[in-house]
């Protein structure tokens, strides 16, 4: 089809350039911070000196992301889900999750001398992010998905073996899938923060990129999941215009609440105003920040008027 016939295509494209001009334009009326020396520079990974903890754990997740998406996409192109049984779908997605999930444990250094290797595990800013991001996708999984059953009639069809009526392997996906996002949106937002003059006009800056940047997110995920066909939407357009600003709201709240996350790990344990975030202070955060998103999520589906169910048994 061509890309003038197809309205879909259009719309989108319209949106998201939309939304590149206005980044631009904010862009243009910043003010450059003034020239930066010593350990203060404009980066969009954590700072190695300043922050070695989260240079270490971003550093490491956006070497794995290509690993991951490689693995992703030779299994979409070759359709070897076709051969996959619900016990393979585990094991694939559970074994893409692990170099995450282990990397605090086995690997503390994360290649690149992390201060976490002289840290207690529970410590660690690795171990602490990732169960930031496991409770995060936990939720997502159990709760957030049968508003997409819901609002948007989405359901899996795969064989599967199924926690609250989502394919269990789905949980472990969602965690390399959200690390590779947050890790990303930080370098977004943190390439905001540490160019331009703080001040209302970066304020508003930070907040578009947020916005544009989560939209982005999700329509890409739609869109590229879209060759997985037991994956389906009633109404595919739909999905992909009005559903990607549903599945942003995931990342609206998430994407600031993440780059600020253990922001002082790196300082010294003497410096003023320093901030302690323990295991306990790690689960509070994701659990509150996933109950703000539950709540914007039923607050759309309550404004559509639409039922929601939950239940055990396969979407229809």
């Amino acid at each position: 089809m061509d890309f003038l016939d197809n309205p879909v295509a259009i719309k989108m494209a319209a949106i998201l350039g939309t939304m590149v001009a206005g980044i631009a334009g904010l862009v243009m009326i910043q003010t450059p911070k003034n020239e930066q020396s010593g350990d203060e520079v404009s980066t969009f990974l954590a700072n190695s000196k300043l922050q070695p903890s989260k240079y270490a754990y971003e550093r490491y997740a956006l070497i794995y992301t290509p690993m991951w998406i490689g693995a992703f996409a030779i299994i979409i192109v070759f359709q070897l889900y076709e051969e996959f049984t619900a016990t393979t779908y585990n094991v694939v997605c559970v074994g893409l999750a692990l170099p995450l999930l282990l990397q605090p444990i086995v690997f503390p250094s994360a290649g690149c001398s992390s201060p976490d290797t002289d840290r207690p595990i529970t410590s660690r800013y690795a171990f602490k992010a990732n169960v930031w991001i496991a409770i995060y996708s936990f939720i997502g999984n159990y709760w957030y998905t049968h508003y997409f059953y819901s609002v948007l009639k989405a359901k899996y069809t795969m064989p599967a073996h199924r926690l609250n009526n989502v394919p269990i392997a789905l949980y472990f996906a969602t965690h390399y899938y959200f690390s590779t996002y947050h890790v990303f949106s930080n370098a977004l937002l943190r390439k905001v923060a540490t160019t331009y003059k703080a001040g209302m006009v970066r304020t508003v800056l930070f907040i578009a990129v947020v916005v544009v940047f989560s939209y982005f997110t999700a329509f890409m995920e739609t869109l590229t999941i879209s060759s997985f066909p037991y994956y389906s939407f009633e109404d595919r357009d739909m999905a992909y215009t009005v559903g990607s600003a549903f599945y942003g709201i995931y990342f609206l709240v998430s994407f600031p609440a993440f780059i600020f996350f253990d922001d002082d790990i790196d300082k010294k344990k003497d410096e003023p105003g320093k901030k302690v975030v323990t295991l306990w202070d790690t689960v509070v955060s994701s659990c509150g920040h996933g109950m703000m998103i539950l709540i914007l999520l039923d607050v759309v589906r309550l404004h559509l008027d639409i039922p929601l169910i939950v239940g055990t048994l396969p979407s229809p």
